[in-house]
């Protein structure tokens, strides 16, 4: 596996490392710890280098898609612009948004008395801009975050590519020409809800994150809960594990994921290590937190 990070310095870029955020930032900033795999971290970097490609990120929901872009921008100092897509969104909002509705009601209010006509007609006050925007007016380079883009219409990744590419655009109200400064280093996530055109797969970096192993998911519990013994961090592993195997071999459309894994140790850890050791060996505690589908309470807690 090639190291990325050597170049990327030696050019004056910045790259990631992974490494883990300390308790005491955690409980400042509020960003919780990010362990990627190395795989992960050079994924990460090709993106820091090719500049006008985005990183597309796979993986089951829960396995930190959405987290990484947070992680990446702390860990580097650079600001942080995230856009959750919605079945509603269009491209052109991660872009700027022209409130006209806004403009007609202060419109009324000229003929009232009430506000200029010169303000109404300066249509830079209608003018807001989306994340993307921002990263591109922003003088210091920007990480953002295009949250579950196959959740918006089939139309809308086709119709980010010239911006993506050419790092520009228009606002088409003002005739304004909005270049990014810097190209700002651009993740993208995906739950496979919709096939990705070709066109913009064409134009990406892809990594797909897969599930962590045993050993990893013990780093992470550590890396979240510092204070947790060995024996009770290792102990709800392997329950975990075991129930996961199950939902895998028995093809569950929902498998649990390491954000319930954290949950459910966050409430693991508020009762006696003794009593939750003994009790894990027995009937699954708290499947609450776990699992999220009836089908899955019937056929997982016989």
């Amino acid at each position: 596996m090639v190291n990325l990070s050597h170049p990327l310095a030696a050019k004056g870029k910045p790259y990631y490392t992974g490494k883990s955020i300390s308790e005491e930032a955690w409980k400042k900033t509020g960003i919780a710890p990010y362990l990627p795999s190395p795989e992960l971290v050079n994924a990460v970097n090709l993106a820091i280098f090719l500049e006008k490609r985005p990183l597309l990120l796979k993986g089951e929901p829960g396995c930190g898609k959405t987290r990484l872009a947070e992680a990446v921008a702390y860990e580097l100092g650079l600001p942080y612009e995230p856009w959750y897509v919605k079945s509603t969104s269009w491209a052109q909002d991660g872009l700027y948004i022209y409130d006209a509705v806004r403009r007609l009601h202060d419109a009324q209010l000229v003929r009232m008395g009430e506000k200029s006509q010169s303000q109404v007609e300066n249509l830079e006050h209608y003018i807001k801009m989306g994340a993307l925007g921002r990263a591109f007016q922003n003088h210091q380079r920007t990480v953002v975050l295009i949250d579950e883009i196959d959740k918006a219409d089939i139309d809308f990744p086709n119709d980010l590519l010239r911006e993506l590419d050419e790092q520009t655009f228009v606002i088409e109200e003002t005739g304004e020409k909005v270049k990014a400064v810097y190209p700002p280093i651009v993740f993208i996530t995906s739950n496979d809800e919709k096939d990705l055109p070709d066109a913009f797969l064409r134009r990406c970096l892809f990594h797909y994150i897969e599930f962590p192993k045993s050993n990893q998911l013990v780093e992470i519990i550590n890396a979240h809960f510092p204070a947790l013994t060995p024996a009770l961090v290792e102990a709800a592993v392997k329950r975990f594990a075991e129930l996961r195997e199950k939902m895998v071999k028995g093809k569950s459309g929902k498998k649990v994921s390491t954000s319930e894994l954290l949950d459910w140790v966050a409430v693991l850890q508020q009762f006696p290590q003794d009593e939750v050791l003994k009790q894990l060996e027995g009937d699954l505690l708290f499947p609450e937190v776990l699992l999220k589908k009836w089908e899955d309470h019937l056929r997982y807690l016989k």
